[in-house]
């Protein structure tokens, strides 16, 4: 099967994953040429590898500024990694940079998911569910219209579930793609621990 898979769609798969070559090659062969079906293969194995990696310490890394060229909106984050040889490294301090300016553009308010209080998630469907109801949508689909808004919700919110602010750069990848293949090129589990924003008047 290997000689069935022409190069490009090899690279194909490494721009849109991060995996390396001989991976990418390896799981469009499983997946017999399937691309969606080798990115599933890859995030699985993937994630099997971040899981070692993150019961690694990541107790290295960088706190990086932004203030935006008007001087009125600002952003400190902190990344962190697992060794002083990484955290100087170009891609990791290139990344970090990359997170503080879009922190100060797109306004985030959680890190993760889980960083999202329940009384917050609650707070928030509550609202979502009055919206649908007072749309007029029968009862049956309502539920799913606001658990649709819950997901653009917390899409919007957490940071590595946006796309990076500056998409022509990144190719529309979220912070959390763009932390993955950073810690699949390094091989250290990278952590964006948190972050401030400052804007004058707030």
């Amino acid at each position: 099967m290997s000689a069935d898979i022409p190069a490009r769609v090899v690279k194909e798969l490494r721009e849109r994953t991060g995996a390396g070559m001989m991976d990418c090659k390896t799981a469009l062969q499983e997946a017999d040429g399937d691309m969606e079906k080798a990115i599933e293969l890859l995030r699985v194995k993937g994630q099997a590898k971040a899981a070692r990696r993150g019961e690694r310490a990541a107790s290295e890394g960088l706190v990086e500024s932004y203030v935006h060229h008007n001087g009125k909106v600002g952003a400190l984050v902190e990344v962190n990694c697992e060794t002083d040889f990484v955290a100087r490294n170009e891609e990791f301090v290139a990344f970090v940079r990359e997170v503080a300016s879009h922190v100060a553009a797109a306004a985030p308010l959680y890190v993760s998911e889980e960083d999202v209080p329940a009384e917050a998630r609650e707070a928030e469907l509550r609202v979502l569910r009055e919206q649908a109801a007072g749309e007029g949508k029968p009862e049956a689909v309502q539920e799913k219209i606001a658990e649709g808004r819950m997901h653009k919700w917390l899409e919007e919110s957490v940071l590595l579930s946006q796309s990076h602010v500056n998409a022509d750069k990144h190719g529309g990848k979220t912070i959390e793609e763009m932390r993955a293949t950073l810690s699949a090129s390094t091989g250290e589990n990278v952590v964006v621990r948190r972050f401030a924003r400052f804007r004058i008047g707030e």
